[in-house]
Protein backbone atom coordinates (compact mmCIF):
# COMPACT_ATOMS: atom_id res chain seq x y z
CA UNK A 1 0.00 0.00 0.00
CA UNK A 2 1.09 3.38 -1.16
CA UNK A 3 2.65 5.48 2.30
CA UNK A 4 -0.89 7.39 3.78
CA UNK A 5 1.43 10.80 3.21
CA UNK A 6 1.14 10.63 -0.14
CA UNK A 7 -2.31 10.89 -0.54
CA UNK A 8 -4.17 14.18 -2.36
CA UNK A 9 -5.50 16.81 -0.80
CA UNK A 10 -9.41 16.54 -0.56
CA UNK A 11 -9.81 19.39 -3.09
CA UNK A 12 -8.57 16.96 -5.67
CA UNK A 13 -5.26 18.43 -6.15
CA UNK A 14 -2.76 16.10 -8.45
CA UNK A 15 -0.20 13.38 -6.43
CA UNK A 16 1.26 10.56 -7.15
CA UNK A 17 -1.28 8.22 -5.96
CA UNK A 18 -4.62 8.44 -8.77
CA UNK A 19 -8.43 8.40 -7.77
CA UNK A 20 -8.73 4.38 -7.34
CA UNK A 21 -5.69 4.47 -5.30
CA UNK A 22 -7.55 7.27 -3.15
CA UNK A 23 -10.70 5.50 -3.31
CA UNK A 24 -9.74 2.19 -2.17
CA UNK A 25 -7.64 4.17 0.75
CA UNK A 26 -10.89 5.46 2.29
CA UNK A 27 -12.74 2.47 1.80
CA UNK A 28 -10.73 0.18 4.05
CA UNK A 29 -11.61 3.10 6.41
CA UNK A 30 -15.12 2.82 6.28
CA UNK A 31 -16.06 1.19 9.47
CA UNK A 32 -19.17 -0.75 7.84
CA UNK A 33 -16.38 -2.31 5.96
CA UNK A 34 -13.92 -5.17 6.97
CA UNK A 35 -10.62 -6.04 4.77
CA UNK A 36 -10.39 -9.66 3.19
CA UNK A 37 -7.67 -9.68 4.97
CA UNK A 38 -5.73 -8.60 7.92
CA UNK A 39 -4.98 -4.48 7.34
CA UNK A 40 -1.03 -4.18 8.19
CA UNK A 41 -0.03 -0.91 9.95
CA UNK A 42 1.00 2.15 7.81
CA UNK A 43 4.35 2.46 7.47
CA UNK A 44 6.15 4.87 10.13
CA UNK A 45 7.25 8.54 8.61
CA UNK A 46 9.87 10.60 10.69
CA UNK A 47 8.04 13.48 10.47
CA UNK A 48 6.52 15.00 13.81
CA UNK A 49 3.36 17.17 13.89
CA UNK A 50 3.26 20.74 13.46
CA UNK A 51 2.57 21.87 16.70
CA UNK A 52 3.18 25.56 15.91
CA UNK A 53 0.85 25.62 12.98
CA UNK A 54 -2.68 26.66 13.32
CA UNK A 55 -3.95 23.64 11.11
CA UNK A 56 -2.03 21.02 13.01
CA UNK A 57 -4.43 18.37 14.40
CA UNK A 58 -2.67 15.88 16.76
CA UNK A 59 -3.48 12.02 15.38
CA UNK A 60 -4.95 10.77 18.02
CA UNK A 61 -5.77 7.09 17.49
CA UNK A 62 -9.52 6.63 16.56
CA UNK A 63 -12.14 5.74 19.61
CA UNK A 64 -15.03 2.97 18.51
CA UNK A 65 -18.32 3.98 16.98
CA UNK A 66 -16.68 7.81 17.21
CA UNK A 67 -16.67 8.52 13.12
CA UNK A 68 -17.26 6.91 9.85
CA UNK A 69 -14.15 7.37 8.26
CA UNK A 70 -10.18 7.38 9.05
CA UNK A 71 -9.16 10.29 11.04
CA UNK A 72 -6.75 11.62 8.46
CA UNK A 73 -9.70 12.67 6.20
CA UNK A 74 -10.81 14.84 9.30
CA UNK A 75 -7.46 16.08 9.36
CA UNK A 76 -7.55 17.32 6.01
CA UNK A 77 -11.03 18.71 6.33
CA UNK A 78 -9.84 20.54 9.39
CA UNK A 79 -6.89 22.13 7.48
CA UNK A 80 -8.87 23.20 4.58
CA UNK A 81 -11.73 24.45 6.32
CA UNK A 82 -9.06 26.82 8.61
CA UNK A 83 -7.49 27.78 5.34
CA UNK A 84 -11.01 29.13 4.34
CA UNK A 85 -11.64 30.60 7.67
CA UNK A 86 -8.69 32.67 7.33
CA UNK A 87 -9.47 33.74 4.08
CA UNK A 88 -12.97 34.71 4.89
CA UNK A 89 -11.60 36.66 8.30
CA UNK A 90 -7.61 37.26 7.81
CA UNK A 91 -7.35 39.62 10.70
CA UNK A 92 -9.56 37.83 13.40
CA UNK A 93 -11.93 40.86 13.77
CA UNK A 94 -15.27 38.71 14.23
CA UNK A 95 -16.33 38.04 17.86
CA UNK A 96 -15.68 34.78 18.92
CA UNK A 97 -19.41 33.38 18.64
CA UNK A 98 -19.41 34.84 14.79
CA UNK A 99 -16.37 33.42 14.17
CA UNK A 100 -17.14 29.80 14.97
CA UNK A 101 -20.41 30.44 13.82
CA UNK A 102 -18.77 31.28 10.44
CA UNK A 103 -16.39 28.49 10.98
CA UNK A 104 -19.62 26.12 11.19
CA UNK A 105 -21.11 27.03 8.11
CA UNK A 106 -17.18 26.33 6.14
CA UNK A 107 -17.06 23.12 7.69
CA UNK A 108 -21.03 22.05 6.85
CA UNK A 109 -20.40 23.05 2.73
CA UNK A 110 -17.08 21.68 2.89
CA UNK A 111 -17.92 18.31 4.42
CA UNK A 112 -20.88 18.33 2.07
CA UNK A 113 -18.21 19.13 -1.25
CA UNK A 114 -16.23 16.18 0.43
CA UNK A 115 -18.95 13.34 0.45
CA UNK A 116 -20.15 14.36 -2.99
CA UNK A 117 -17.05 13.69 -4.46
CA UNK A 118 -16.12 10.46 -2.01
CA UNK A 119 -20.16 9.06 -3.23
CA UNK A 120 -18.69 8.68 -6.99
CA UNK A 121 -17.12 5.58 -5.77
CA UNK A 122 -18.52 4.45 -2.61
CA UNK A 123 -21.78 4.22 -1.62
CA UNK A 124 -23.19 7.53 -0.23
CA UNK A 125 -22.85 8.20 2.95
CA UNK A 126 -25.69 8.91 5.46
CA UNK A 127 -26.95 12.15 6.95
CA UNK A 128 -25.88 11.09 9.80
CA UNK A 129 -22.63 9.78 9.03
CA UNK A 130 -21.67 13.27 7.06
CA UNK A 131 -23.46 15.22 10.51
CA UNK A 132 -20.26 12.68 12.37
CA UNK A 133 -17.93 13.68 10.00
CA UNK A 134 -18.51 17.67 10.32
CA UNK A 135 -18.83 17.24 13.80
CA UNK A 136 -15.79 15.68 14.54
CA UNK A 137 -14.06 18.63 12.17
CA UNK A 138 -15.40 21.31 14.32
CA UNK A 139 -14.31 19.30 17.62
CA UNK A 140 -10.78 19.11 15.96
CA UNK A 141 -11.05 22.97 15.70
CA UNK A 142 -12.64 24.65 18.89
CA UNK A 143 -13.31 21.48 21.50
CA UNK A 144 -11.59 18.51 22.70
CA UNK A 145 -10.73 16.72 19.16
CA UNK A 146 -10.28 13.00 19.29
CA UNK A 147 -11.59 12.92 22.77
CA UNK A 148 -14.58 14.94 22.84
CA UNK A 149 -16.29 12.19 22.05
CA UNK A 150 -15.93 10.33 25.22
CA UNK A 151 -16.32 13.73 27.13
CA UNK A 152 -19.41 13.84 25.70
CA UNK A 153 -20.89 10.93 27.03
CA UNK A 154 -23.05 11.16 29.60
CA UNK A 155 -22.00 10.67 33.19
CA UNK A 156 -18.36 11.25 32.44
CA UNK A 157 -16.89 12.99 35.40
CA UNK A 158 -13.00 12.55 34.86
CA UNK A 159 -11.39 10.80 31.80
CA UNK A 160 -7.54 10.23 32.76
CA UNK A 161 -4.64 9.66 30.02
CA UNK A 162 -2.08 7.20 31.29
CA UNK A 163 0.59 6.63 28.01
CA UNK A 164 -1.84 5.31 25.37
CA UNK A 165 -4.49 4.18 27.66
CA UNK A 166 -7.61 6.23 29.47
CA UNK A 167 -9.89 5.21 31.85
CA UNK A 168 -13.24 7.33 31.86
CA UNK A 169 -14.71 7.53 35.56
CA UNK A 170 -18.74 8.02 35.40
CA UNK A 171 -20.63 9.24 38.41
CA UNK A 172 -23.18 6.53 38.32
CA UNK A 173 -21.58 3.76 36.70
CA UNK A 174 -17.99 1.60 37.08
CA UNK A 175 -14.93 3.02 35.17
CA UNK A 176 -14.27 2.12 31.63
CA UNK A 177 -10.88 1.59 30.26
CA UNK A 178 -10.09 2.17 26.55
CA UNK A 179 -6.18 0.54 25.78
CA UNK A 180 -5.16 2.94 22.99
CA UNK A 181 -6.23 6.65 22.35
CA UNK A 182 -3.32 7.75 20.88
CA UNK A 183 -0.52 6.33 18.50
CA UNK A 184 2.65 7.80 20.45
CA UNK A 185 3.07 9.34 23.10
CA UNK A 186 4.23 12.90 20.80
CA UNK A 187 1.32 12.74 19.38
CA UNK A 188 -0.62 13.21 23.40
CA UNK A 189 1.47 16.07 24.24
CA UNK A 190 0.76 17.66 21.12
CA UNK A 191 -2.95 17.64 21.79
CA UNK A 192 -2.14 18.79 25.05
CA UNK A 193 -0.53 21.94 23.62
CA UNK A 194 -3.20 22.63 20.94
CA UNK A 195 -5.72 22.55 23.85
CA UNK A 196 -3.89 24.47 25.89
CA UNK A 197 -3.59 27.10 23.02
CA UNK A 198 -6.77 27.08 21.52
CA UNK A 199 -8.01 27.94 25.42
CA UNK A 200 -6.49 30.72 25.50
CA UNK A 201 -3.46 29.55 27.37
CA UNK A 202 -0.88 28.76 24.80
CA UNK A 203 1.81 30.36 27.31
CA UNK A 204 1.74 26.96 29.28
CA UNK A 205 3.22 24.27 27.26
CA UNK A 206 4.44 20.77 28.44
CA UNK A 207 7.76 20.31 27.89
CA UNK A 208 10.48 18.67 29.50
CA UNK A 209 11.40 22.48 30.62
CA UNK A 210 7.85 23.22 32.03
CA UNK A 211 6.84 19.36 32.58
CA UNK A 212 3.66 19.79 34.70
CA UNK A 213 0.69 22.47 33.00
CA UNK A 214 -2.98 23.22 34.04
CA UNK A 215 -5.65 25.34 31.59
CA UNK A 216 -9.22 25.12 31.16
CA UNK A 217 -10.63 24.12 28.28
CA UNK A 218 -13.68 25.78 26.04
CA UNK A 219 -16.36 23.84 27.20
CA UNK A 220 -15.02 24.91 31.08
CA UNK A 221 -13.31 21.11 31.56
CA UNK A 222 -10.03 21.46 33.47
CA UNK A 223 -7.22 20.22 32.26
CA UNK A 224 -3.71 18.78 34.50
CA UNK A 225 -1.04 17.39 32.11
CA UNK A 226 2.38 16.01 33.53
CA UNK A 227 5.74 14.56 32.35
CA UNK A 228 7.41 14.10 35.58
CA UNK A 229 4.99 10.71 35.37
CA UNK A 230 6.55 7.40 33.81
CA UNK A 231 4.37 8.14 30.71
CA UNK A 232 2.57 11.06 30.34
CA UNK A 233 -0.76 11.73 31.76
CA UNK A 234 -3.76 13.25 31.46
CA UNK A 235 -6.42 13.72 33.77
CA UNK A 236 -9.31 16.13 32.40
CA UNK A 237 -12.11 16.53 35.02
CA UNK A 238 -15.45 17.47 33.62
CA UNK A 239 -17.85 19.67 34.73
CA UNK A 240 -21.75 17.92 34.03
CA UNK A 241 -23.13 20.29 35.89
CA UNK A 242 -22.73 24.31 36.12
CA UNK A 243 -26.23 25.93 36.60
CA UNK A 244 -27.70 23.57 39.40
CA UNK A 245 -29.02 25.25 42.62
CA UNK A 246 -29.50 23.47 45.76
CA UNK A 247 -33.05 21.80 44.85
CA UNK A 248 -31.42 19.70 42.44
CA UNK A 249 -29.28 18.31 45.21
CA UNK A 250 -32.57 17.10 47.06
CA UNK A 251 -33.29 15.42 44.32
CA UNK A 252 -30.82 13.52 43.31
CA UNK A 253 -30.42 12.53 47.30
CA UNK A 254 -27.10 14.57 48.54
CA UNK A 255 -29.01 16.06 50.66
CA UNK A 256 -33.10 15.76 52.03
CA UNK A 257 -35.40 18.60 52.13
CA UNK A 258 -34.68 19.60 56.17
CA UNK A 259 -31.38 19.52 55.29
CA UNK A 260 -32.10 21.84 52.13
CA UNK A 261 -34.13 24.38 54.09
CA UNK A 262 -31.44 24.53 57.26
CA UNK A 263 -28.69 25.14 54.76
CA UNK A 264 -30.12 27.93 52.59
CA UNK A 265 -30.93 29.41 56.17
CA UNK A 266 -27.46 29.27 56.80
CA UNK A 267 -26.73 31.61 53.80
CA UNK A 268 -29.36 33.52 54.16
CA UNK A 269 -28.33 34.01 58.25
CA UNK A 270 -24.38 35.09 56.80
CA UNK A 271 -22.99 32.08 58.38
CA UNK A 272 -19.20 30.94 57.35
CA UNK A 273 -19.76 27.63 55.95
CA UNK A 274 -16.73 25.21 55.54
CA UNK A 275 -18.02 22.07 53.56
CA UNK A 276 -15.23 19.11 53.31
CA UNK A 277 -15.37 15.95 52.40
CA UNK A 278 -13.37 13.18 50.48
CA UNK A 279 -11.77 13.63 47.11
CA UNK A 280 -15.09 13.11 44.72
CA UNK A 281 -17.58 13.77 47.52
CA UNK A 282 -19.25 16.89 45.79
CA UNK A 283 -17.70 19.40 47.43
CA UNK A 284 -17.64 22.05 44.84
CA UNK A 285 -21.35 20.74 43.84
CA UNK A 286 -22.51 21.77 46.97
CA UNK A 287 -20.72 25.02 47.51
CA UNK A 288 -22.02 26.09 43.63
CA UNK A 289 -25.60 25.34 44.97
CA UNK A 290 -25.01 27.18 48.57
CA UNK A 291 -23.55 30.18 46.66
CA UNK A 292 -26.52 30.54 44.52
CA UNK A 293 -28.74 31.17 47.58
CA UNK A 294 -26.86 34.47 48.40
CA UNK A 295 -29.09 37.05 48.17
CA UNK A 296 -28.95 38.81 44.65
CA UNK A 297 -28.48 42.41 46.63
CA UNK A 298 -25.09 41.39 48.13
CA UNK A 299 -21.61 41.71 46.39
CA UNK A 300 -19.30 38.09 46.09
CA UNK A 301 -15.65 37.82 45.49
CA UNK A 302 -14.84 34.09 44.33
CA UNK A 303 -11.06 32.86 44.74
CA UNK A 304 -10.04 29.65 42.48
CA UNK A 305 -7.16 27.99 41.15
CA UNK A 306 -9.30 26.42 38.62
CA UNK A 307 -12.84 28.01 37.74
CA UNK A 308 -15.75 25.80 38.99
CA UNK A 309 -18.28 27.74 40.50
CA UNK A 310 -19.56 29.59 37.43
CA UNK A 311 -21.42 31.73 40.45
CA UNK A 312 -20.77 35.04 37.85
CA UNK A 313 -22.90 33.18 35.40
CA UNK A 314 -26.31 33.41 35.23
CA UNK A 315 -27.70 30.86 37.46
CA UNK A 316 -31.92 29.25 37.38
CA UNK A 317 -32.40 32.74 39.60
CA UNK A 318 -30.88 35.80 40.28
CA UNK A 319 -28.03 36.29 42.27
CA UNK A 320 -25.69 38.92 43.50
CA UNK A 321 -22.64 40.76 41.96
CA UNK A 322 -19.87 38.17 41.50
CA UNK A 323 -16.63 39.07 40.76
CA UNK A 324 -14.41 35.86 40.15
CA UNK A 325 -10.94 35.49 40.35
CA UNK A 326 -8.87 32.45 39.21
CA UNK A 327 -5.29 31.56 40.23
CA UNK A 328 -2.51 31.71 37.15
CA UNK A 329 0.43 29.55 36.32
CA UNK A 330 3.50 30.60 35.94
CA UNK A 331 5.84 30.67 32.58
CA UNK A 332 7.93 27.88 34.01
CA UNK A 333 11.09 30.65 34.71
CA UNK A 334 11.87 31.76 38.49
CA UNK A 335 12.34 35.37 39.60
CA UNK A 336 14.17 34.78 43.40
CA UNK A 337 11.87 32.89 45.77
CA UNK A 338 9.04 33.33 43.21
CA UNK A 339 7.62 31.98 40.03
CA UNK A 340 7.60 34.03 37.14
CA UNK A 341 3.87 35.10 36.56
CA UNK A 342 2.64 33.33 39.02
CA UNK A 343 -0.55 34.14 40.81
CA UNK A 344 -1.88 32.27 43.91
CA UNK A 345 -5.06 32.53 45.43
CA UNK A 346 -3.37 34.17 48.55
CA UNK A 347 -1.80 37.03 46.32
CA UNK A 348 -5.73 37.87 45.28
CA UNK A 349 -6.89 38.15 48.86
CA UNK A 350 -5.74 41.55 49.14
CA UNK A 351 -7.06 43.02 45.69
CA UNK A 352 -10.61 40.33 46.16
CA UNK A 353 -10.80 42.49 49.84
CA UNK A 354 -10.41 45.88 47.94
CA UNK A 355 -13.95 45.18 45.96
CA UNK A 356 -15.66 45.50 48.88
CA UNK A 357 -17.18 42.51 48.89
CA UNK A 358 -20.09 41.30 51.30
CA UNK A 359 -18.87 37.67 51.67
CA UNK A 360 -15.56 36.21 49.94
CA UNK A 361 -15.80 31.66 48.58
CA UNK A 362 -13.24 30.03 48.13
CA UNK A 363 -13.31 27.20 45.66
CA UNK A 364 -10.80 25.29 47.67
CA UNK A 365 -8.44 25.80 50.51
CA UNK A 366 -5.01 23.42 50.12
CA UNK A 367 -2.43 25.25 51.25
CA UNK A 368 -1.50 28.92 52.82
CA UNK A 369 -4.44 30.32 51.64
CA UNK A 370 -5.85 29.73 54.80
CA UNK A 371 -4.81 32.10 56.82
CA UNK A 372 -6.11 34.90 54.43
CA UNK A 373 -9.59 32.58 54.43
CA UNK A 374 -10.09 32.85 58.42
CA UNK A 375 -9.04 36.06 58.77
CA UNK A 376 -11.58 37.46 56.16
CA UNK A 377 -14.13 35.20 58.01
CA UNK A 378 -12.97 36.58 61.42
CA UNK A 379 -12.95 40.33 60.34
CA UNK A 380 -15.94 41.26 59.05
CA UNK A 381 -16.82 38.69 55.95
CA UNK A 382 -20.05 37.17 57.69
CA UNK A 383 -21.24 34.57 55.22
CA UNK A 384 -18.30 33.96 53.28
CA UNK A 385 -17.18 29.86 51.96
CA UNK A 386 -14.66 27.74 51.54
CA UNK A 387 -14.45 23.91 50.83
CA UNK A 388 -11.37 21.47 52.18
CA UNK A 389 -10.24 17.55 51.46
CA UNK A 390 -10.67 15.76 54.80
CA UNK A 391 -10.69 12.40 54.49
CA UNK A 392 -12.59 12.12 57.99
CA UNK A 393 -15.75 13.88 60.11
CA UNK A 394 -13.30 14.18 62.83
CA UNK A 395 -10.29 14.99 61.34
CA UNK A 396 -11.62 18.47 60.63
CA UNK A 397 -10.16 20.56 63.03
CA UNK A 398 -7.09 19.21 63.06
CA UNK A 399 -7.05 19.57 58.99
CA UNK A 400 -7.08 23.18 59.58
CA UNK A 401 -4.87 23.39 62.62
CA UNK A 402 -2.05 21.84 60.03
CA UNK A 403 -2.77 24.47 57.17
CA UNK A 404 -2.04 26.86 59.77
CA UNK A 405 0.94 25.78 61.30
CA UNK A 406 2.20 25.45 57.89
CA UNK A 407 1.42 28.63 57.18
CA UNK A 408 3.43 29.75 60.12
CA UNK A 409 1.02 30.34 62.43
CA UNK A 410 1.31 28.96 66.11
CA UNK A 411 -1.12 26.35 67.14
CA UNK A 412 -2.68 28.00 69.82
CA UNK A 413 -3.17 30.95 67.49
CA UNK A 414 -4.53 28.85 64.91
CA UNK A 415 -7.00 27.36 67.42
CA UNK A 416 -8.68 31.11 67.81
CA UNK A 417 -8.57 31.98 64.69
CA UNK A 418 -10.32 28.57 63.30
CA UNK A 419 -12.93 29.13 66.62
CA UNK A 420 -13.81 33.06 65.92
CA UNK A 421 -14.19 32.11 61.76
CA UNK A 422 -15.67 28.92 61.66
CA UNK A 423 -19.50 28.81 62.19
CA UNK A 424 -21.07 25.86 60.41
CA UNK A 425 -18.92 22.62 58.78
CA UNK A 426 -21.19 20.70 56.80
CA UNK A 427 -19.35 17.15 55.75
CA UNK A 428 -20.30 15.16 52.54
CA UNK A 429 -19.52 11.34 52.11
CA UNK A 430 -18.71 9.67 49.18
CA UNK A 431 -19.72 5.65 48.55
CA UNK A 432 -18.66 4.12 46.13
CA UNK A 433 -19.64 0.78 45.33
CA UNK A 434 -19.78 0.34 41.50
CA UNK A 435 -17.27 -2.19 42.39
CA UNK A 436 -19.60 -4.75 44.25
CA UNK A 437 -22.28 -4.27 41.64
CA UNK A 438 -23.93 -1.04 42.93
CA UNK A 439 -23.42 2.67 42.15
CA UNK A 440 -21.68 5.99 43.55
CA UNK A 441 -23.49 7.76 46.41
CA UNK A 442 -22.27 11.51 47.80
CA UNK A 443 -24.60 12.72 50.78
CA UNK A 444 -24.56 14.71 53.41
CA UNK A 445 -23.29 12.80 56.45
CA UNK A 446 -22.46 15.10 59.54
CA UNK A 447 -23.01 19.43 60.26
CA UNK A 448 -21.53 20.82 62.94
CA UNK A 449 -21.26 23.65 64.56
CA UNK A 450 -18.01 25.54 65.96
CA UNK A 451 -17.66 26.89 69.07
CA UNK A 452 -14.96 29.29 71.02
CA UNK A 453 -11.80 27.48 72.52
CA UNK A 454 -12.41 26.29 76.00
CA UNK A 455 -9.54 26.46 78.38
CA UNK A 456 -5.78 27.77 78.16
CA UNK A 457 -4.31 25.82 75.01
CA UNK A 458 -7.84 24.40 74.35
CA UNK A 459 -9.07 23.36 71.09
CA UNK A 460 -12.27 25.40 69.37
CA UNK A 461 -15.22 22.65 70.18
CA UNK A 462 -17.68 21.69 68.27
CA UNK A 463 -21.25 20.37 68.57
CA UNK A 464 -22.93 17.45 66.06
CA UNK A 465 -25.78 19.20 64.81
CA UNK A 466 -26.60 16.69 62.47
CA UNK A 467 -24.93 12.92 62.05
CA UNK A 468 -25.62 9.46 61.41
CA UNK A 469 -28.28 7.26 63.80
CA UNK A 470 -28.66 3.76 63.81
CA UNK A 471 -28.93 2.09 60.19
CA UNK A 472 -29.05 5.71 58.54
CA UNK A 473 -25.58 6.91 57.76
CA UNK A 474 -27.03 9.79 56.17
CA UNK A 475 -27.05 13.18 58.44
CA UNK A 476 -29.62 12.88 60.86
CA UNK A 477 -30.71 15.64 63.18
CA UNK A 478 -29.46 15.34 66.80
CA UNK A 479 -28.69 18.71 68.56
CA UNK A 480 -30.45 22.34 68.24
CA UNK A 481 -27.68 24.82 66.93
CA UNK A 482 -27.07 27.77 69.20
CA UNK A 483 -27.67 30.03 66.18
CA UNK A 484 -31.30 28.75 65.87
CA UNK A 485 -33.08 32.59 66.52
CA UNK A 486 -30.78 33.97 63.46
CA UNK A 487 -31.97 30.92 60.82
CA UNK A 488 -35.71 31.98 61.78
CA UNK A 489 -35.05 35.35 61.49
CA UNK A 490 -34.33 35.13 58.08
CA UNK A 491 -38.15 33.34 57.70
CA UNK A 492 -36.35 30.90 55.91
CA UNK A 493 -36.27 28.05 59.01
CA UNK A 494 -38.31 27.23 61.91
CA UNK A 495 -37.16 25.11 64.95
CA UNK A 496 -39.93 22.89 64.96
CA UNK A 497 -38.79 21.71 61.83
CA UNK A 498 -35.70 20.03 63.59
CA UNK A 499 -38.07 17.56 65.91
CA UNK A 500 -40.91 16.83 64.42
CA UNK A 501 -39.92 13.80 62.39
CA UNK A 502 -35.89 14.09 62.78
CA UNK A 503 -35.36 10.71 61.81
CA UNK A 504 -37.99 10.74 58.74
CA UNK A 505 -36.56 13.75 56.56
CA UNK A 506 -34.79 11.10 53.87
CA UNK A 507 -37.62 9.19 53.65
CA UNK A 508 -36.71 5.66 51.99
CA UNK A 509 -33.29 4.16 53.52
CA UNK A 510 -30.33 4.15 50.76
CA UNK A 511 -30.71 1.50 48.53
CA UNK A 512 -26.80 0.60 49.12
CA UNK A 513 -25.24 -3.17 48.13
CA UNK A 514 -25.27 -3.86 51.49
CA UNK A 515 -29.18 -3.80 51.94
CA UNK A 516 -30.12 -5.49 49.01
Amino acid sequence: MADIQQRPGINGAPAPMGRDDIAGLLAGRIGQRRPTQPEQPPAKTSQTPAAASPAAVPRLAGLPGEIPVGWEVIEDLQADVSKQLSAEDPNKLLEETDRRALAKRLVRNTVADWATKYAQGHAPLTAEQETAIGTAVFDSMYRGGRLQSLLDQDGVEDVMVDGLRAHVEYHDKPRRTIERVADSHEELITWVNRMARLSGHGERALTQATPMVGFRMPDGSRVTASLLTSRPSVVIRRHRIRQHGIAELTQWGSINPLLEAFLTACVQAKMNVLVVGDMGAGKTSLLRALGREIPPAERVVTLESDRELYLDEPGPKPGPITFAFEARQSNGERHGDKMAGEVTISDMFATALRFNATRVIVGEVRSTEIVPMLQAMSAGGSGSMCTLHVRRPHAIVSRLVQLCTEAGMQTEAAHHLIASSIDVVVYLTYLDETAVGGRKHRFVSHIYEVHDVVGEGGRPTTTELFAPHGAEIRAVYKNMPSFIDDLERTGRFHRQWLTDNPHGAWGPALQTVGKR
